[in-house]
């Protein structure tokens, strides 16, 4: 694992607890943003995993 991935997985855990957060204040605005910093994580999660492959590859080449 290398640090997006670790990173990603963090912004998409942090996301979730701000989205039922707001679901329990009755915040559409912190719902919001929970679905945003979990789509931000996700995003950096991917970029993680494809960093991961590129890195496997090019050690399964030498």
């Amino acid at each position: 694992m290398n640090t997006d991935q670790v990173k990603g997985a963090l912004k998409e855990a942090a996301g979730k607890v701000q989205q039922k957060a707001g679901e329990l204040i009755d915040s559409p605005g912190q719902q919001a943003k929970g679905l945003a910093k979990q789509v931000e994580g996700a995003a950096q999660k991917k970029v993680g995993d494809v960093k991961e492959a590129v890195d496997d590859a090019r050690k399964a080449s030498k």
